[in-house]
């Protein structure tokens, strides 16, 4: 570690990487809001303000959509050979490569993420994911059908139009290219408008977008609020389709705005309280791992976070035990410390929302085992907190904190443990360790969630399909299946005369 700890304490650059773009990304340029209004962008290390941004509102989302309707009506990215356009794309993913140090940074200072994983996980993952899509792209082909009469059918996809997507604060990057690459793939022109928490980096991927070649109005960035530019996202008559992640409350709101404007189609990914699920026979230290890493992993801060614990009578006492201790010897600190495995919380908003989960849990009588109190005298850190005891009507174990915090929870039956595992109104993923392949096959098909994880967990692929049962949303992201919620359907028919087959 010591080399490490003189690279931390000499890269002061990297630390306070220059902000570049604070303006909106509109027809292939930055510019400033019609109002002139901007916000201020905070670090959550230190609450201090990092850069004033452009704040977008409805004029702004009417200009970018103006911009990537013309671009999608008359311009040369839908009409370019999928080929060209994975070309252009694998370029765009080239120029991440190249930059990978400074969009982590600016991840690390606007979303109090890890410099260390930004750089290993969200910046790479982002990079295979546009090659991914890239490679996708000159294989869209639609299907030659069999009619039952002399009638000559097919079908072509044709990609969907312009598309709003709206990004949440905690993945930034990710999220961003996860929702982005299959619509450039597809043909379809871009309106992305950035949690508020989090603009720096994408603005600064819309910069290199137009390095890659990407023409001017296909991919458009309109930094700004929910209420305000995300409102007139799902609300514009003149966009054909909406994705979202983040919360119901918020995904209620875009698709009504949906079904009360031009009904385009929607897609929501709308967050878990997911359920682990550790059987007796686990591997004890593995198990422990998994579940501290499914909890604490970007500071709870993640969808899929194994926020309920459910172990296994026989293991429980000596697992709670591991958990314990690893949660104690977890290291909370600057995010841009190798050594640190937990930044901040995003903002005071968040930090605060924990906390007071925090209270509720010691309020509704469960035990409080470790942690539960903010950290530093400036800056939005949380320990590692876990609850025992928790019982199904607690709020702890009914909503998503989003935050540091493990219910813990005990089981008998493998019935018991599916029936608790789906008291919940999420539905995007569940974790199972076990060595009893019978006991995987019958709990994985029983649990009500789109990502089931057996003896590991985050295991996340580009190709790997994912998105939620219930009220976590619908569409898919990943894989070839979100390339589709960007094409259309047509089907074309021809009369046959004198054939001979049909």
């Amino acid at each position: 570690m010591g080399s490490h700890g003189d690279e931390y304490s000499s890269a002061s650059s990297v630390k306070n990487p220059t902000i570049k773009f604070t303006k909106l990304f509109i027809n292939g340029d930055f510019v400033d809001s019609v109002s002139g209004k901007t916000f201020e962008t905070i670090d959550p290390r230190t609450g201090e303000v990092i850069a004033r941004i452009a704040e977008g509102d409805k004029e702004d989302i009417d200009l970018a959509v103006k911009a990537a309707r013309q671009a999608f009506d008359h311009g040369p990215w839908p009409r370019l050979s999928g080929s060209e356009r994975g070309r252009i794309m694998m370029k765009f993913a080239d120029l991440l490569e190249e930059h990978a140090e400074e969009l982590a940074a600016l991840d690390t200072i606007d979303a109090g993420k890890l410099f260390s994983v930004g750089k290993a996980v969200d910046i790479p993952q982002a990079i295979s994911c546009l090659r991914y899509y890239a490679g996708a792209a000159d294989k869209v082909h639609g299907k030659v059908l069999k009619m039952s009469r002399e009638l000559h059918g097919y079908t072509l996809l044709e990609p969907i139009g312009v598309v709003g997507h709206i990004i949440p604060w905690n993945f930034p990057t990710v999220l961003l290219f996860v929702k982005v690459s299959p619509a450039l793939a597809a043909g379809c022109t871009i309106v992305i408008k950035p949690a508020e928490q989090t603009p720096l980096s994408a603005l600064y991927y819309a910069h290199l977008a137009k390095l890659a070649g990407i023409p001017d109005g296909v991919l458009n960035v309109v930094t700004g609020f929910g209420p305000t530019a995300g409102a007139a996202v799902s609300s514009h008559m003149d966009i054909d389709a909406v994705c979202f992640t983040g919360s119901q409350e918020v995904g209620r709101k875009v698709m009504q705005a949906a079904a009360e404007s031009n009904l385009k189609v929607v897609s929501l990914e709308l967050g878990g309280k997911s359920p682990l699920i550790i059987f007796d026979d686990a591997d004890l230290d593995m198990a422990a791992e998994l579940a501290i890493l499914g909890i604490l992993f970007n500071k709870g801060e993640a969808c899929v976070a194994s926020s309920r614990v459910y172990v296994q009578e026989g293991i429980y006492d000596e697992l709670v035990k591991k958990l314990v201790e690893k949660a104690k010897a977890w290291v909370v600190g600057d995010p841009f410390d190798p050594k640190v495995q937990q930044g901040p919380q995003v903002d005071r908003k968040q930090f605060e929302r924990i906390l007071s989960y925090i209270e509720h849990g010691k309020r509704e009588g469960a035990t409080l085992l470790t942690g539960g109190k903010p950290m530093a005298q400036k800056g939005y850190y949380i320990e590692p907190t876990i609850f025992a005891d928790v019982k199904e009507e607690m709020l702890i174990s009914k909503d998503e904190i989003f935050g540091p915090v493990m219910a813990l929870a005990k089981f008998t039956t493998i019935e018991e443990a599916i029936k608790k595992a789906n008291n919940t109104r999420y539905g995007l993923a569940a974790g199972i360790v076990t060595k009893d392949l019978n006991v995987a096959n019958t709990v994985s098909r029983s649990v009500r969630a789109g990502t089931v994880w057996i003896n590991c967990y985050f295991a996340f692929d580009t190709d790997c399909p994912f998105g939620g049962y219930k009220m976590s949303g619908f569409g898919r992201d990943y894989g070839l299946e979100a390339l589709h919620k960007y094409l259309q359907v047509k089907s074309v028919v021809t009369p046959l005369y004198n054939t001979p087959w049909l």
